[in-house]
């Protein structure tokens, strides 16, 4: 018997609304993070995807996040905007965020627009579609709280906070660069843990530093930043960026939802747009992005498991056939928000 099953995406919505909605969420915002979580299921982002429902309707109801947030966009010049997140779901405020973006590109051709008082606010993809469907390149990111010590130290002081950089292409097959700093995730780390399985060396070390393959052991130490000293430096940039540019809190300010889930995190995101056809001409650049792609995808392979491929092309071809098929999910996890839509 399968431990998981296939769940049309209608229907997945409608349950994971109705568990927003019994956790205190508006039908909009509860709408709002419906989406955002099962587009990154659809993506292949599991780990950030309906699996987080649990978590959060837990927090709201803990009062660890407000689910009355009145979410405030500071407009500060034409191309700035400051997002006051109130201690909302960082769902919720990162989609309103996206939005203000999108309203100030329009007429500028550039906008930035920075989050602060919000918490964790999913994959970064399923924003960056998004941005892209409607034309424009994206810049994002976001801080979390202390998983890796910076380069050469032995005690968390820096956030694995993901950097995404999305570009729209005229076919509908996006470049979308969604990664984050470390060299495996933490929410992976956590899927083996729960199912009792052992972790690639040079993933994370343990509590004392040491390198380790052991999960639990792993959760109890820190994760490993990929290319050393350069992943290290980047999780400390995006920081800048997502924390201290907006008043967020960062570094070690950040709190743990999952050691302290009653608490406000103090999460930072932003976005950056730009209107390509404000630069180069529309036109222009839909033809310099599809040479672009046909130099990069006529690559003659070095592997045998395939041909060459951009970011973001087999998590979209994966959005496509969820449309279709549907989104499977483990069957526990699937009962556990079945429980939460009822309430």
């Amino acid at each position: 018997m399968s431990n998981t099953e296939t769940v049309d995406v209608s229907s997945l919505t409608q349950l994971c609304v109705d568990a927003f909605r019994h956790a205190g969420l508006s039908q909009e915002n509860a709408q709002i993070s419906s989406r955002i979580l099962i587009e990154a299921d659809m993506m292949g982002f599991n780990t950030h995807g309906v699996v987080r429902v649990p978590e959060y309707t837990d927090r709201l109801r803990r009062g660890g996040v407000n689910p009355s947030a009145a979410i405030d966009v500071d407009r500060r010049a034409p191309s700035l905007a400051v997002v006051d997140g109130d201690n909302g779901l960082g769902t919720v405020v990162g989609s309103k965020a996206l939005e203000a973006a999108l309203g100030m590109v329009t007429e500028t051709g550039i906008a930035y627009v920075g989050c602060k008082n919000s918490n964790h606010f999913g994959a970064l993809a399923p924003y960056a579609l998004h941005a892209c469907n409607a034309g424009y390149l994206l810049l994002g990111g976001t801080n979390a709280s202390t998983t890796m010590a910076p380069w050469g130290g032995k005690e968390a002081r820096i956030g694995n906070n993901p950097l995404c950089i999305a570009a729209p292409c005229a076919d509908g097959a996006h470049f979308i660069l969604d990664m984050a700093m470390s060299v495996a995730a933490r929410g992976k780390i956590r899927a083996a843990d729960k199912a009792g399985s052992p972790i690639p060396e040079g993933w994370a070390l343990d509590s004392l530093g040491d390198s380790t393959t052991d999960a639990s052991e792993a959760l109890k130490g820190f994760l490993l930043p990929f290319g050393g000293y350069k992943g290290s430096g980047l999780a400390m940039a995006v920081d800048i960026l997502a924390g201290v540019l907006n008043g967020a809190r960062f570094l070690t300010d950040v709190s743990s939802w999952s050691d302290a889930p009653d608490a406000p995190s103090g999460v930072g995101h932003f976005f950056v747009l730009l209107d390509p056809g404000k630069l180069l001409g529309a036109d222009a650049f839909a033809a310099a992005m599809d040479r672009f792609k046909d130099i990069v995808l006529t690559t003659p392979s070095a592997q045998s498991t395939g041909p060459v491929v951009l970011p973001g092309q087999r998590e979209q071809q994966r959005r496509r056939t969820a449309i279709k098929d549907g989104v499977e999910i483990p069957r526990d996890l699937l009962d556990s928000i079945e429980q939460l839509a009822r309430g």
